[in-house]
């Protein structure tokens, strides 16, 4: 069996990142999906669902280092659904998904992260990839997630 979720939202929290007892770095962080919902009356209501992200090793360094809060972000990795109660005894559930590529969208001057040299990467990380130049768009195809990232010198790569 195999399962997949791409999701894209904005960060609603920094980063937390932490270590293992054997040493493996793991990151935390919450991201926001939101939507728009149409009622029987006409109006449009905005809902928002939001996601607890672990990232693992490179792509928790990776994360950890060049995401904020309110950063947009589209991560994909699989999802598990956890029922608990809360303290006033109401049923809950949490959305946890474990990132296996992320993609840093929008623009760098969208959401710094504090600390960051202004040469940081808009782009991606794939755990899985070998680290290579981003491939150009197909010409006249259009792009759905913003402009292209800026031209990189060599010197700004954090690679």
């Amino acid at each position: 069996m195999w399962q997949r979720i791409t999701i894209v939202g904005n960060l609603g929290s920094d980063p937390e990142m932490r270590y293992t007892p054997s040493g493996v770095p793991v990151t935390s962080f919450s991201v926001a999906v939101n939507r728009k919902v149409k009622l029987q009356d006409g109006s449009v209501q905005e809902k928002t669902t939001w996601f607890r992200v672990t990232a693992w090793r490179q792509l928790a360094e990776t994360c950890s280092q060049y995401l904020s809060k309110g950063r947009m972000v589209l991560i994909e990795g699989e999802v598990e659904v956890s029922a608990y109660a809360a303290q006033d005894g109401t049923p809950r559930a949490s959305l946890e998904l474990t990132a296996r590529d992320v993609r840093f969208l929008g623009g760098r001057s969208d959401a710094p992260a504090p600390g960051v040299a202004s040469g940081a990467p808009a782009g991606a990380y794939n755990a899985a990839a070998p680290r290579s130049a981003p491939r150009p768009a197909a010409s006249g195809a259009p792009s759905n997630f913003g402009p292209p990232p800026p031209e990189l010198h060599d010197e700004e790569i954090p690679f």
